[in-house]
Protein backbone atom coordinates (compact mmCIF):
# COMPACT_ATOMS: atom_id res chain seq x y z
CA UNK A 1 0.00 0.00 0.00
CA UNK A 2 1.40 3.65 -0.92
CA UNK A 3 0.33 6.43 1.62
CA UNK A 4 1.89 9.72 1.92
CA UNK A 5 4.40 10.54 3.93
CA UNK A 6 1.76 12.54 6.43
CA UNK A 7 -0.49 9.72 6.53
CA UNK A 8 2.48 7.35 7.70
CA UNK A 9 3.73 9.99 10.51
CA UNK A 10 0.16 10.04 11.21
CA UNK A 11 -0.44 6.52 11.49
CA UNK A 12 3.24 5.57 13.16
CA UNK A 13 1.64 8.62 16.11
CA UNK A 14 -1.32 6.83 16.81
CA UNK A 15 -1.06 2.99 16.01
CA UNK A 16 0.46 2.72 20.16
CA UNK A 17 -2.46 4.88 21.37
CA UNK A 18 -4.70 2.70 19.20
CA UNK A 19 -3.00 -0.54 21.30
CA UNK A 20 -2.54 0.90 24.82
CA UNK A 21 -6.40 2.64 24.36
CA UNK A 22 -8.15 -0.94 23.74
CA UNK A 23 -6.80 -3.32 26.73
CA UNK A 24 -9.36 -4.09 28.75
CA UNK A 25 -8.36 -4.94 32.34
CA UNK A 26 -8.96 -9.42 32.04
CA UNK A 27 -10.21 -9.74 35.40
CA UNK A 28 -13.41 -8.19 34.04
CA UNK A 29 -13.73 -11.29 31.53
CA UNK A 30 -13.74 -13.69 35.11
CA UNK A 31 -16.26 -10.30 37.09
CA UNK A 32 -19.17 -10.65 34.16
CA UNK A 33 -18.55 -14.41 33.47
CA UNK A 34 -17.89 -13.86 29.71
CA UNK A 35 -17.83 -16.87 27.89
CA UNK A 36 -14.29 -15.51 25.90
CA UNK A 37 -14.12 -17.61 22.48
CA UNK A 38 -17.43 -18.53 23.24
CA UNK A 39 -16.25 -21.34 25.80
CA UNK A 40 -16.59 -21.82 29.45
CA UNK A 41 -14.16 -21.87 32.45
CA UNK A 42 -13.58 -25.70 31.28
CA UNK A 43 -12.70 -24.89 27.54
CA UNK A 44 -16.09 -26.77 26.47
CA UNK A 45 -17.90 -24.81 23.38
CA UNK A 46 -21.32 -22.58 24.62
CA UNK A 47 -24.24 -24.39 22.99
CA UNK A 48 -25.48 -21.89 20.14
CA UNK A 49 -27.09 -24.04 17.85
CA UNK A 50 -28.34 -27.68 16.51
CA UNK A 51 -27.23 -29.18 13.75
CA UNK A 52 -27.68 -32.85 11.60
CA UNK A 53 -24.48 -32.53 9.41
CA UNK A 54 -22.03 -33.88 11.70
CA UNK A 55 -21.29 -34.84 15.10
CA UNK A 56 -17.73 -33.94 17.61
CA UNK A 57 -17.36 -35.94 20.89
CA UNK A 58 -14.08 -36.28 22.56
CA UNK A 59 -15.43 -36.91 26.03
CA UNK A 60 -18.81 -39.20 27.36
CA UNK A 61 -21.11 -38.36 30.66
CA UNK A 62 -20.51 -41.12 32.94
CA UNK A 63 -22.61 -40.40 36.62
CA UNK A 64 -22.39 -36.41 35.70
CA UNK A 65 -18.38 -36.18 35.19
CA UNK A 66 -17.06 -35.41 31.56
CA UNK A 67 -14.94 -38.96 31.05
CA UNK A 68 -12.60 -38.72 27.62
CA UNK A 69 -12.77 -41.47 25.28
CA UNK A 70 -11.42 -41.65 21.71
CA UNK A 71 -12.57 -39.22 19.47
CA UNK A 72 -15.27 -39.60 17.19
CA UNK A 73 -16.59 -37.86 14.54
CA UNK A 74 -19.77 -38.56 12.60
CA UNK A 75 -21.03 -37.32 9.20
CA UNK A 76 -24.61 -37.45 8.89
CA UNK A 77 -24.78 -40.15 11.41
CA UNK A 78 -22.31 -41.72 10.16
CA UNK A 79 -18.73 -43.07 11.47
CA UNK A 80 -15.45 -41.20 9.90
CA UNK A 81 -13.72 -44.27 10.33
CA UNK A 82 -16.28 -46.43 8.57
CA UNK A 83 -16.50 -43.93 5.60
CA UNK A 84 -12.80 -44.26 4.81
CA UNK A 85 -12.79 -47.86 5.23
CA UNK A 86 -15.18 -47.55 2.58
CA UNK A 87 -13.36 -45.29 0.58
CA UNK A 88 -10.23 -47.25 1.05
CA UNK A 89 -8.93 -47.44 -3.08
CA UNK A 90 -11.29 -45.24 -4.11
CA UNK A 91 -10.40 -41.83 -5.64
CA UNK A 92 -13.93 -40.49 -5.67
CA UNK A 93 -14.58 -40.48 -1.23
CA UNK A 94 -14.69 -36.72 -1.33
CA UNK A 95 -17.46 -36.80 -3.90
CA UNK A 96 -19.39 -39.47 -1.88
CA UNK A 97 -18.58 -37.74 1.31
CA UNK A 98 -19.64 -34.14 -0.75
CA UNK A 99 -23.18 -35.86 -1.47
CA UNK A 100 -23.55 -37.03 1.89
CA UNK A 101 -23.09 -33.81 3.38
CA UNK A 102 -25.77 -31.82 1.26
CA UNK A 103 -28.53 -34.55 0.32
CA UNK A 104 -28.20 -36.65 4.17
CA UNK A 105 -27.60 -40.27 2.63
CA UNK A 106 -24.74 -41.83 0.98
CA UNK A 107 -25.51 -42.38 -2.64
CA UNK A 108 -25.83 -45.15 -4.98
CA UNK A 109 -23.47 -45.99 -8.01
CA UNK A 110 -26.06 -44.28 -10.16
CA UNK A 111 -26.45 -41.35 -8.01
CA UNK A 112 -22.71 -40.79 -7.34
CA UNK A 113 -21.93 -41.27 -11.28
CA UNK A 114 -24.95 -38.88 -11.99
CA UNK A 115 -23.31 -36.31 -9.11
CA UNK A 116 -19.70 -36.82 -10.53
CA UNK A 117 -21.00 -35.91 -14.13
CA UNK A 118 -22.88 -32.70 -12.57
CA UNK A 119 -19.36 -31.42 -10.80
CA UNK A 120 -17.91 -32.03 -14.00
CA UNK A 121 -19.48 -30.01 -16.35
CA UNK A 122 -19.71 -27.06 -13.56
CA UNK A 123 -15.74 -27.60 -12.89
CA UNK A 124 -14.62 -25.23 -15.55
CA UNK A 125 -14.27 -21.51 -15.22
CA UNK A 126 -16.54 -18.83 -17.10
CA UNK A 127 -14.87 -17.70 -20.31
CA UNK A 128 -11.39 -16.00 -20.28
CA UNK A 129 -12.07 -15.75 -16.02
CA UNK A 130 -8.69 -16.78 -15.22
CA UNK A 131 -6.67 -14.08 -17.69
CA UNK A 132 -9.34 -11.47 -16.57
CA UNK A 133 -9.67 -11.73 -12.80
CA UNK A 134 -7.07 -14.44 -11.59
CA UNK A 135 -4.03 -13.33 -13.64
CA UNK A 136 -4.25 -10.07 -13.84
CA UNK A 137 -4.40 -9.41 -10.47
CA UNK A 138 -2.20 -12.35 -8.81
CA UNK A 139 -1.38 -12.50 -4.96
CA UNK A 140 0.95 -14.40 -2.63
CA UNK A 141 -1.76 -15.48 -0.96
CA UNK A 142 -3.80 -17.93 -2.53
CA UNK A 143 -7.07 -17.86 -0.13
CA UNK A 144 -6.97 -13.91 -1.26
CA UNK A 145 -7.60 -15.38 -4.71
CA UNK A 146 -10.40 -17.67 -3.41
CA UNK A 147 -11.95 -14.70 -1.53
CA UNK A 148 -11.89 -12.18 -4.88
CA UNK A 149 -12.94 -15.18 -7.02
CA UNK A 150 -15.86 -16.43 -4.99
CA UNK A 151 -17.15 -12.12 -4.74
CA UNK A 152 -16.81 -11.66 -8.62
CA UNK A 153 -18.73 -14.99 -9.85
CA UNK A 154 -21.45 -13.22 -7.61
CA UNK A 155 -21.73 -10.81 -11.07
CA UNK A 156 -21.96 -13.86 -13.40
CA UNK A 157 -25.17 -15.51 -11.73
CA UNK A 158 -28.78 -14.34 -13.08
CA UNK A 159 -30.30 -14.15 -9.54
CA UNK A 160 -27.03 -13.82 -7.57
CA UNK A 161 -29.19 -12.86 -4.31
CA UNK A 162 -32.05 -15.89 -3.95
CA UNK A 163 -31.64 -17.72 -1.19
CA UNK A 164 -34.37 -20.42 -2.45
CA UNK A 165 -32.98 -23.91 -1.72
CA UNK A 166 -32.67 -25.06 -5.15
CA UNK A 167 -30.86 -21.69 -6.09
CA UNK A 168 -28.81 -22.27 -3.47
CA UNK A 169 -28.02 -26.11 -4.09
CA UNK A 170 -26.58 -24.37 -7.84
CA UNK A 171 -24.58 -22.14 -6.58
CA UNK A 172 -22.77 -24.52 -3.56
CA UNK A 173 -22.41 -27.07 -6.09
CA UNK A 174 -20.90 -24.87 -8.76
CA UNK A 175 -18.56 -23.44 -5.79
CA UNK A 176 -17.45 -26.70 -4.45
CA UNK A 177 -16.54 -27.94 -8.50
CA UNK A 178 -14.55 -24.56 -9.24
CA UNK A 179 -12.30 -24.45 -6.24
CA UNK A 180 -9.97 -26.59 -7.31
CA UNK A 181 -9.51 -24.68 -10.67
CA UNK A 182 -9.41 -21.50 -8.93
CA UNK A 183 -6.68 -22.15 -6.27
CA UNK A 184 -4.64 -24.06 -8.71
CA UNK A 185 -4.58 -21.19 -11.18
CA UNK A 186 -3.98 -18.81 -8.26
CA UNK A 187 -1.32 -20.76 -7.59
CA UNK A 188 0.16 -20.78 -10.82
CA UNK A 189 -0.08 -17.47 -11.54
CA UNK A 190 1.46 -16.65 -8.04
CA UNK A 191 4.51 -18.55 -9.16
CA UNK A 192 4.66 -16.82 -12.70
CA UNK A 193 4.83 -13.03 -11.49
CA UNK A 194 6.49 -13.43 -7.83
CA UNK A 195 9.00 -16.39 -8.39
CA UNK A 196 9.72 -15.73 -11.88
CA UNK A 197 8.37 -19.20 -13.29
CA UNK A 198 6.79 -20.71 -16.69
CA UNK A 199 3.27 -20.28 -16.57
CA UNK A 200 1.41 -23.71 -16.14
CA UNK A 201 -2.15 -23.92 -17.13
CA UNK A 202 -4.28 -27.34 -17.26
CA UNK A 203 -7.34 -27.98 -17.91
CA UNK A 204 -9.56 -29.86 -15.23
CA UNK A 205 -11.16 -33.37 -16.79
CA UNK A 206 -14.27 -33.63 -16.27
CA UNK A 207 -14.21 -37.41 -15.51
CA UNK A 208 -11.74 -36.98 -13.25
CA UNK A 209 -12.39 -36.89 -9.44
CA UNK A 210 -11.52 -33.87 -7.26
CA UNK A 211 -8.07 -35.15 -6.00
CA UNK A 212 -6.91 -36.28 -9.62
CA UNK A 213 -7.85 -32.55 -11.11
CA UNK A 214 -6.11 -30.85 -7.73
CA UNK A 215 -2.89 -32.97 -8.65
CA UNK A 216 -3.00 -33.00 -12.57
CA UNK A 217 -3.59 -29.19 -12.44
CA UNK A 218 -0.77 -28.01 -9.45
CA UNK A 219 1.88 -30.17 -11.53
CA UNK A 220 4.26 -29.03 -14.51
CA UNK A 221 3.69 -32.90 -15.60
CA UNK A 222 0.22 -33.41 -14.74
CA UNK A 223 0.59 -36.97 -13.67
CA UNK A 224 0.39 -38.27 -10.66
CA UNK A 225 -0.42 -42.23 -8.74
CA UNK A 226 -2.84 -44.30 -7.90
CA UNK A 227 -1.81 -44.10 -4.23
CA UNK A 228 -1.21 -40.35 -4.24
CA UNK A 229 -4.91 -39.53 -6.17
CA UNK A 230 -6.57 -42.09 -3.25
CA UNK A 231 -4.39 -40.45 -0.01
CA UNK A 232 -5.68 -37.04 -1.04
CA UNK A 233 -8.90 -37.63 -1.70
CA UNK A 234 -8.82 -39.34 1.99
CA UNK A 235 -7.76 -35.64 2.83
CA UNK A 236 -10.34 -33.72 1.55
CA UNK A 237 -12.54 -36.57 3.12
CA UNK A 238 -10.98 -35.99 6.76
CA UNK A 239 -11.38 -31.75 6.28
CA UNK A 240 -14.50 -31.73 4.37
CA UNK A 241 -16.42 -31.01 7.78
CA UNK A 242 -16.63 -30.80 11.05
CA UNK A 243 -19.37 -29.50 12.90
CA UNK A 244 -21.57 -26.31 13.33
CA UNK A 245 -18.85 -24.98 16.03
CA UNK A 246 -15.70 -24.83 14.12
CA UNK A 247 -14.73 -20.81 13.46
CA UNK A 248 -15.11 -21.25 9.46
CA UNK A 249 -18.43 -22.74 9.95
CA UNK A 250 -19.68 -21.20 12.47
CA UNK A 251 -18.67 -17.95 10.55
CA UNK A 252 -21.01 -19.24 7.92
CA UNK A 253 -24.01 -19.70 10.17
CA UNK A 254 -23.86 -16.16 11.23
CA UNK A 255 -23.62 -14.66 7.77
CA UNK A 256 -25.72 -16.74 6.07
CA UNK A 257 -28.29 -15.47 9.42
CA UNK A 258 -28.68 -12.52 8.06
CA UNK A 259 -30.33 -13.91 4.98
CA UNK A 260 -27.42 -12.34 2.26
CA UNK A 261 -26.21 -14.17 -0.70
CA UNK A 262 -24.35 -17.58 -0.89
CA UNK A 263 -21.05 -15.80 -2.35
CA UNK A 264 -20.76 -12.99 0.03
CA UNK A 265 -21.10 -15.63 3.61
CA UNK A 266 -18.90 -18.20 1.30
CA UNK A 267 -15.94 -15.09 1.14
CA UNK A 268 -16.41 -14.68 4.65
CA UNK A 269 -15.83 -18.52 5.72
CA UNK A 270 -12.81 -18.00 3.27
CA UNK A 271 -11.36 -15.34 5.38
CA UNK A 272 -11.82 -17.16 8.86
CA UNK A 273 -10.50 -20.54 7.24
CA UNK A 274 -7.30 -18.60 6.43
CA UNK A 275 -6.32 -17.36 9.88
CA UNK A 276 -3.27 -19.24 11.10
CA UNK A 277 -5.36 -20.03 14.41
CA UNK A 278 -7.30 -21.93 11.90
CA UNK A 279 -7.07 -23.51 8.46
CA UNK A 280 -3.10 -22.17 8.79
CA UNK A 281 -2.49 -25.19 11.29
CA UNK A 282 -0.83 -27.50 9.63
CA UNK A 283 1.72 -24.75 7.53
CA UNK A 284 2.57 -23.99 11.27
CA UNK A 285 3.07 -27.50 12.00
CA UNK A 286 6.06 -27.83 8.71
CA UNK A 287 7.54 -24.68 10.08
CA UNK A 288 7.72 -26.07 13.56
CA UNK A 289 9.24 -29.28 12.05
CA UNK A 290 11.97 -27.36 9.89
CA UNK A 291 13.00 -25.13 12.73
CA UNK A 292 13.22 -28.30 14.72
CA UNK A 293 15.74 -30.16 11.96
CA UNK A 294 18.10 -26.99 12.09
CA UNK A 295 18.39 -27.41 15.93
CA UNK A 296 18.40 -31.17 15.84
CA UNK A 297 21.51 -32.89 15.01
CA UNK A 298 19.91 -36.97 15.67
CA UNK A 299 16.67 -37.50 15.27
CA UNK A 300 16.52 -40.46 17.05
CA UNK A 301 17.88 -39.00 20.15
CA UNK A 302 15.02 -38.65 22.66
CA UNK A 303 16.80 -36.36 25.07
CA UNK A 304 17.82 -34.00 22.20
CA UNK A 305 14.26 -33.85 21.05
CA UNK A 306 12.73 -33.34 24.67
CA UNK A 307 14.97 -30.51 25.35
CA UNK A 308 13.62 -28.72 21.47
CA UNK A 309 9.99 -29.28 22.43
CA UNK A 310 10.52 -28.49 26.55
CA UNK A 311 12.19 -25.09 24.99
CA UNK A 312 8.80 -24.65 22.88
CA UNK A 313 6.57 -25.02 25.68
CA UNK A 314 8.94 -22.41 27.84
CA UNK A 315 8.55 -20.13 24.73
CA UNK A 316 11.93 -19.83 24.39
CA UNK A 317 12.32 -21.78 20.99
CA UNK A 318 10.48 -21.13 17.45
CA UNK A 319 7.73 -18.53 17.45
CA UNK A 320 8.05 -18.33 21.16
CA UNK A 321 3.82 -18.82 21.58
CA UNK A 322 4.64 -21.41 24.23
CA UNK A 323 3.32 -24.20 21.72
CA UNK A 324 4.04 -27.46 19.96
CA UNK A 325 1.74 -26.93 16.90
CA UNK A 326 -0.25 -30.06 16.04
CA UNK A 327 -0.65 -31.37 19.58
CA UNK A 328 -3.81 -30.59 21.35
CA UNK A 329 -7.88 -29.82 20.31
CA UNK A 330 -10.97 -28.18 22.12
CA UNK A 331 -12.69 -31.00 21.05
CA UNK A 332 -10.67 -34.33 21.17
CA UNK A 333 -8.89 -35.92 23.78
CA UNK A 334 -7.45 -39.10 23.90
CA UNK A 335 -7.26 -39.38 20.02
CA UNK A 336 -8.44 -37.07 16.90
CA UNK A 337 -10.37 -39.73 14.96
CA UNK A 338 -8.84 -37.63 11.16
CA UNK A 339 -5.26 -37.88 12.94
CA UNK A 340 -6.02 -41.38 13.41
CA UNK A 341 -6.74 -42.33 10.09
CA UNK A 342 -4.44 -39.43 8.41
CA UNK A 343 -1.05 -41.32 10.39
CA UNK A 344 -2.08 -44.80 8.75
CA UNK A 345 -2.14 -43.28 5.42
CA UNK A 346 0.85 -40.85 5.82
CA UNK A 347 2.94 -44.24 7.23
CA UNK A 348 1.87 -46.11 3.58
CA UNK A 349 2.77 -42.71 1.58
CA UNK A 350 6.27 -42.59 3.58
CA UNK A 351 7.21 -46.42 2.44
CA UNK A 352 6.30 -45.89 -1.41
CA UNK A 353 7.98 -42.49 -1.28
CA UNK A 354 11.11 -42.96 0.66
CA UNK A 355 10.41 -40.67 3.72
CA UNK A 356 10.49 -43.64 6.37
CA UNK A 357 13.20 -41.78 8.63
CA UNK A 358 10.80 -38.67 8.39
CA UNK A 359 7.38 -40.43 9.19
CA UNK A 360 9.55 -42.01 12.37
CA UNK A 361 10.15 -38.17 12.96
CA UNK A 362 7.29 -37.31 13.19
CA UNK A 363 6.01 -40.02 15.58
CA UNK A 364 8.69 -39.83 17.53
CA UNK A 365 7.44 -36.29 18.26
CA UNK A 366 4.17 -36.65 18.55
CA UNK A 367 4.45 -39.63 21.83
CA UNK A 368 7.36 -37.46 23.43
CA UNK A 369 4.72 -33.88 23.24
CA UNK A 370 1.72 -35.55 24.31
CA UNK A 371 3.71 -36.50 27.23
CA UNK A 372 5.40 -33.16 28.18
CA UNK A 373 2.76 -30.89 27.59
CA UNK A 374 0.86 -33.54 29.86
CA UNK A 375 3.38 -32.93 32.30
CA UNK A 376 4.32 -29.01 32.01
CA UNK A 377 0.75 -28.28 32.10
CA UNK A 378 -0.93 -30.42 34.60
CA UNK A 379 -3.28 -30.99 32.74
CA UNK A 380 -6.84 -32.88 34.00
CA UNK A 381 -7.72 -34.32 30.34
CA UNK A 382 -5.37 -35.94 27.52
CA UNK A 383 -4.11 -34.12 24.50
CA UNK A 384 -3.91 -36.24 21.36
CA UNK A 385 -2.04 -35.31 17.84
CA UNK A 386 -4.89 -33.10 15.78
CA UNK A 387 -5.17 -33.86 12.36
CA UNK A 388 -2.84 -30.76 11.16
CA UNK A 389 -0.11 -32.82 13.20
CA UNK A 390 0.39 -35.51 10.56
CA UNK A 391 -1.84 -33.40 6.87
CA UNK A 392 1.52 -31.04 6.03
CA UNK A 393 3.67 -34.29 6.03
CA UNK A 394 1.03 -35.87 3.77
CA UNK A 395 1.04 -32.70 1.45
CA UNK A 396 4.62 -32.78 1.41
CA UNK A 397 5.14 -36.32 0.30
CA UNK A 398 2.66 -35.44 -2.55
CA UNK A 399 4.66 -32.63 -3.50
CA UNK A 400 1.72 -29.96 -2.86
CA UNK A 401 3.44 -26.66 -2.11
CA UNK A 402 3.35 -24.80 1.36
CA UNK A 403 1.16 -21.79 -0.15
CA UNK A 404 -1.46 -24.33 -1.22
CA UNK A 405 -1.58 -26.26 2.08
CA UNK A 406 -4.94 -23.67 3.44
CA UNK A 407 -6.57 -23.28 -0.07
CA UNK A 408 -6.79 -27.49 -0.25
CA UNK A 409 -8.26 -26.93 3.38
CA UNK A 410 -11.33 -24.77 1.64
CA UNK A 411 -11.02 -26.83 -1.00
CA UNK A 412 -12.30 -29.64 1.13
CA UNK A 413 -14.14 -27.65 3.75
CA UNK A 414 -16.88 -25.79 1.45
CA UNK A 415 -18.70 -28.79 1.71
CA UNK A 416 -19.00 -28.31 5.05
CA UNK A 417 -19.78 -25.09 4.38
CA UNK A 418 -22.59 -25.26 2.07
CA UNK A 419 -24.60 -28.41 3.97
CA UNK A 420 -24.33 -25.74 6.79
CA UNK A 421 -25.79 -22.88 5.02
CA UNK A 422 -28.29 -24.45 3.61
CA UNK A 423 -29.31 -26.09 6.82
CA UNK A 424 -29.56 -21.90 8.37
CA UNK A 425 -31.72 -21.24 5.69
CA UNK A 426 -34.25 -23.71 5.18
CA UNK A 427 -34.84 -23.67 9.62
CA UNK A 428 -35.19 -20.11 8.90
CA UNK A 429 -33.75 -19.10 12.37
CA UNK A 430 -33.57 -15.77 14.29
CA UNK A 431 -30.25 -13.73 13.06
CA UNK A 432 -27.22 -14.59 14.77
CA UNK A 433 -26.27 -11.52 17.56
CA UNK A 434 -24.48 -12.64 20.50
CA UNK A 435 -23.83 -9.76 23.22
CA UNK A 436 -20.83 -7.68 24.46
CA UNK A 437 -21.00 -5.88 27.65
CA UNK A 438 -19.44 -2.05 27.52
CA UNK A 439 -17.22 -1.57 30.14
CA UNK A 440 -15.69 1.33 29.04
CA UNK A 441 -16.60 4.67 30.74
CA UNK A 442 -19.29 7.49 29.31
CA UNK A 443 -17.84 10.98 28.77
CA UNK A 444 -19.45 14.24 28.30
CA UNK A 445 -18.90 16.00 25.14
CA UNK A 446 -15.99 18.75 24.69
CA UNK A 447 -15.66 21.42 22.39
CA UNK A 448 -12.85 21.18 19.70
CA UNK A 449 -11.09 24.00 20.93
CA UNK A 450 -11.26 23.07 24.67
CA UNK A 451 -9.76 19.24 24.35
CA UNK A 452 -6.25 18.47 25.08
CA UNK A 453 -4.57 15.21 24.28
CA UNK A 454 -1.35 14.67 26.81
CA UNK A 455 0.56 12.19 24.43
CA UNK A 456 3.51 11.93 26.92
CA UNK A 457 1.28 9.57 29.55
Amino acid sequence: MIMSEELQHLIDRYAEYCADAGQIDQRLYSQYDVKRGLRDANGKGVLTGLTEISDVNGFKSVNGERVPIEGELYYQGYNIMDLTRGFHGTKHGFEETTFLLLFGELPTKEQLDEFMRAMGVMRPLPENFNRDVIMKAPSRNIMNVLQRCVLTLYSYDEDPDSIDVRHVLNQSLSLIARFPVIASYGYQSYRHKFLDSSLVVHRPKAELSTAENVLRLLRPDPKYTELEAQVLDICLVLHAEHGGGNNSTFTTHVISSTSTDTYSTVAGSLGSLKGPRHGGANLKVQQMFADLKSNISDWENEKELKAYLQKLLNKEGFDHSGLIYGIGHAVYTISDPRAVILKEYARRLSEANGYEKEFALYDRVERLARELIMRNRDMKKPVCANVDFYSGLVYTMLRIPMEFFTPLFAIARISGWCAHRIEELVNNGKIIRPAYKYVGMHKEYVPMEERVWDEDE
